[in-house]
C-alpha cells in the first residue's frame, strides 16, 4: 500500500513493509506465479514443475547439495545446512552469502534450525529422506553407537548455540566450547630487562599455562594478568621476542605469524612496570 506526501505529487512506500523479510512460503509462492503464472495456494489446478526452478531456494550455498537439518542466520536469514555452517564459522563469523557480521565473538548464537524449510526440501526431493535416515542409522551401526531420538511430542531443549538436540544423549556427553582453542604459556621476563619496582619483583602468576579462544586478544590476556597478579592495567606489557604486541592482536594471528608449525603451547613473556611508570 502506497501513501500520498503532504506535497501531493510524490507517493511515499512504507520503509518498514520494504524491508521486512519476505517468508520461506512467499517466497515459493513468488516462484511458482513467475513460473507458471499461477496461483497455487488459491487455484485448484495441480501444477507440474522441475525441482531445479527451486534450487535457488533448497540447495546450500556452501555443499552445493540439499538441505539437511537447514539452519538460518537469524541476522540475515539465509539457510545453509548445519553441519556445512557449523563448520564455516569455526574460521569466520561472517554470513558466507552476504558477509553481514553474524556475531561479535558467538555466531553460532545466532543460528536457528529452520523446520519448515526442511519439511519443505523433504516433501520436493523424492527419497531424500528416506536416504538421510538410512544413511544416519549406517554411521551408527558402524561405530557401535546407541542413536537416541527424542519424540516428536516433546519441545527439544536448545543446546547452547540455540539448536535443538535431536538423536544424541547429551546426559553423557562432555561439553566444549564451539571456539577453536589455542594453549599459552605465560612467562616472566627476568627481572633485570624489566622496569619493575622492589616489591613487584617477585610477582608472577602461579599458574602460567592457559587455554582459551583464538578470537582472544592480547588485552584480554593483559585484563587476566592484571586481575591475578592485583596490579593496574598500565603496568602489564606482553612480548614476544623482547618485541612488545599489540592490544588489537588475536591469539590467532599471533599464532599464525609466530609460532606456525610449532608444538603448543605458544610462550608469550609479560613485563611488570613500575606503578608510577605510564
Amino acid at each position: 500500500m502506497t501513501t500520498v506526501s503532504q506535497s501531493g505529487n510524490e507517493p511515499e512506500v512504507p520503509k518498514m513493509a520494504a524491508q521486512e523479510p519476505m517468508s520461506i512460503a512467499m517466497r515459493l509462492r513468488n516462484q511458482l506465479q513467475s513460473v507458471y503464472r499461477l496461483d497455487p495456494l488459491r487455484n485448484e489446478e495441480e501444477a507440474k514443475l522441475k525441482i531445479k526452478d527451486l534450487n535457488e531456494h533448497i540447495v546450500c550455498y556452501l555443499c552445493a547439495g540439499y538441505f539437511i537439518d537447514a539452519t538460518t542466520i537469524t541476522e540475515c536469514l539465509h539457510t545453509f545446512c548445519k553441519s556445512c555452517i557449523v563448520k564455516y564459522l569455526q574460521t569466520s563469523k561472517y554470513c558466507p552469502m552476504c558477509n553481514i557480521k553474524i556475531h561479535e565473538t558467538q555466531p553460532l548464537l545466532n543460528l536457528k534450525l529452520d523446520r519448515v524449510m526442511q519439511d519443505i526440501v523433504y516433501k520436493l526431493v523424492p527419497g531424500l529422506q528416506e536416504s538421510e535416515d538410512r544413511r544416519i542409522k549406517e554411521f551408527y551401526q558402524s561405530r557401535g553407537l546407541e542413536r537416541i531420538i527424542q519424540p516428536p511430542n516433546e519441545d527439544a531443549v536448545p543446546d547452547v548455540a540455540g539448536l535443538p538436540y535431536t538423536s544424541f544423549d547429551h546426559s553423557k556427553a562432555h561439553f566444549y566450547r564451539y571456539d577453536e582453542q589455542v594453549s599459552l604459556c605465560l612467562e616472566r621476563q627476568s627481572a633485570s630487562s624489566s622496569l619493575s619496582s622492589g616489591k613487584d619483583k617477585n610477582k608472577s602468576v602461579q599458574q602460567k599455562y592457559v587455554r582459551c579462544s583464538a578470537r582472544a586478544e592480547v588485552r584480554h590476556l593483559r585484563r587476566v594478568l592484571c586481575h591475578r597478579l592485583s596490579l593496574e592495567r598500565h603496568q602489564i606489557q606482553m612480548l614476544f621476542n623482547n618485541e612488545s604486541l599489540p592490544d588489537h592482536m588475536t591469539m590467532k594471528q599471533l599464532w599464525l605469524s609466530h609460532w606456525f608449525g610449532k608444538a603448543q603451547p605458544l610462550v608469550l613473556h609479560y613485563t611488570i612496570k613500575d606503578k608510577r611508570a605510564r
